[in-house]
Formats: C-alpha cells, structure tokens, sequence
C-alpha cells in the first residue's frame, strides 16, 4: 500500500486534490480511498488530507500516521506544522515553493523531493494561490504513481468540467512540467 498525506491551508483544496487523486488511481484500475480530515475549517487553517491506494482492496479508512509520502501545498506551512512527523524513510516530498533545493527544509528520512513554484503559477493562471491541481501534476512527475493523462480525465469528470476545467488543465500540465525532481544522497553514519 502507498500512503500519501496532503498539507495545506483552508482554501488551498487538499481536500479536493486527495479526492481527484483517487478518482485518477482508480481510473487507472488501482484502488484507492481518500480520506479527508477536518478540525478547524477554516480559510487559512492548517489542513490536512491522506490518501492509500494500492493493487488490492483497501479497508483501512483511519488517518495517516507513516506516509510514503508528503504533498505540502503551502510553502509557509512547515514553518508551523511538523510535517514530516512519521515519514516513512526513503520517502518523497512534493513541496510548493519557489526556494531552490539547498533552501528547502528536509527530514533525513526524505529520499525524493519534487519542488514546484506552485503559487508563482497559480497566481498567473488563477489570479489566486491555489495550488491543488498544481501540485498533483508535482506528484505525478515526482513519483509515477499515477499518470498524467489519467489525472485530465480525473479532472474532465470533476466538478471543474463546468467551471475552471482547461485554466486546472493547464495548472495540472503546468504543474507537471515545471517541477524539478531530485534524489538526496544520504551518506551512511561512519
């Protein structure tokens, strides 16, 4: 089982990204669950959303405790949340931020990082910093758990088909295609 845990703010639709995430996995003929987590519901609150998916049935609903990995969609958050309590090592990180690498802030447990300047393009395209398809198109050029052309039908049968969809399509692709992928190089503790 692959277990992803989302990190955002009120707003920022970690929610949604986890919900059209798992409809892309399962479009793809995976299974998958997302499973949303409220407490202060609030526009500007720490949010926080998970996600399982995996080749067989998935009966586990609870919240995420030891991720594969993190999708932060809000480059100030880890200022205030820990969020890489639990990281499972050798896992992925896919942050928002226009930071180079070397700026970044990174647990030992990180083994892939997946950096994309999310609000910078959100903004462009949006005119706001939403940054959820944004960084689904990260994850999926991170970590090729799910592919591209499954997240456009994804999006194609959300509610953004009405309202949005070709300016999230763009974000997605966009999102895809402007993330820099690396592998941290951990040496062993003499």
């Amino acid at each position: 089982m692959y277990e992803v845990r989302f990190h955002g703010r009120g707003g920022q639709g970690a929610v949604t990204a986890a919900a059209m995430l798992a409809a892309a996995l399962l479009e793809e003929g995976k299974f998958a669950v997302s499973i949303p987590s409220f407490g202060f519901e609030r526009r500007g609150a720490p949010v926080v959303s998970f996600l399982r998916c995996s080749d067989r049935e998935i009966r586990q609903l609870t919240n995420i405790y030891t991720p594969d990995c993190l999708i932060c969609v809000d480059p100030t958050l880890a200022r205030t949340v820990d969020i890489f309590g639990g990281l499972k090592p050798g896992g992925t990180l896919v942050q928002a931020t226009n930071k180079p690498l070397a700026e970044v802030a990174l647990s030992p447990n990180v083994a892939t990082v997946g950096l994309c300047d999310a609000i910078g393009i959100a903004l462009q395209i949006f005119s706001k910093p939403i940054t959820n398809t944004l960084m689904l198109g990260a994850f999926a050029r991170t970590t090729g758990v799910v592919s591209l052309d499954a997240l456009k039908r994804s999006l194609e049968d959300s509610d953004f088909r009405d309202a949005g969809l070709k300016q999230n399509l763009l974000a997605l692709e966009r999102g895809y295609n402007e993330t820099t992928v690396h592998t941290i190089e951990r040496r062993a503790a003499a």
